[in-house]
């Protein structure tokens, strides 16, 4: 998806344009699916792309355009991939199965959402195009050269502006390396 793409799709999305839910499911299906195959099996992970853009579409009012379409769609998947694994056990999941989504223990999970939550706020300080390419890599679990195929710029592009972004998102969240 070229820059600016993803933007101009999450507004008509938003605003229910037709045609809007195919391009978002053809720009960020494969994506999605890749994700949602680290956490359900094989062959349940289909279905599961497909209640996910179902409910993209469902919920397009709730999206604001303003944010990365990626990471609401990619927040969704994730409830979705828990939904399918609490009913695939009858609402009793082992811990093993999600350690990976949710965390070992409800203090690590409270300490995770609070550290996304300031990882996700350090992101939007972040330049554009950087904070694009970190989405797309650590969210969208896309090697870079997909993300330089995906923003169809150069991959020494994609090194640059993944470097520079992580030193920028280290500097705002007051961590060194």
């Amino acid at each position: 998806m070229e820059q600016g793409a993803s933007s101009n799709l999450g507004y008509r999305l938003a605003a229910g344009e037709e045609g809007a839910i195919n391009e978002c499911y053809a720009a960020l299906g494969p994506m999605v699916l890749g994700y949602l195959r680290r956490f359900v099996p094989r062959d349940d992970a289909e279905d599961v792309l497909q209640r996910v853009f179902y409910e993209v579409w469902r919920n397009r009012d709730r999206y604001d355009p303003t944010r990365s379409l990626e990471a609401w769609v990619l927040g969704i998947a994730r409830k979705r991939a828990i939904d399918l694994l609490r009913r695939r056990h009858a609402n009793v999941v082992p811990i093993d199965e999600l350690r990976d989504i949710a965390g070992d223990d409800g203090r690590e999970l409270a300490e995770r959402y609070a550290r996304a939550s300031e990882v996700r706020a350090a992101l939007e300080h972040l330049p554009k195009e950087q904070r694009e390419v970190l989405t797309l890599a650590y969210f969208g679990d896309l090697t870079q050269t997909e993300i330089s195929d995906r923003l169809g710029v150069p991959l020494g592009t994609v090194k640059a502006r993944t470097f520079r972004g992580l030193r920028r998102l280290a500097d705002h969240l007051g961590t060194t390396g």
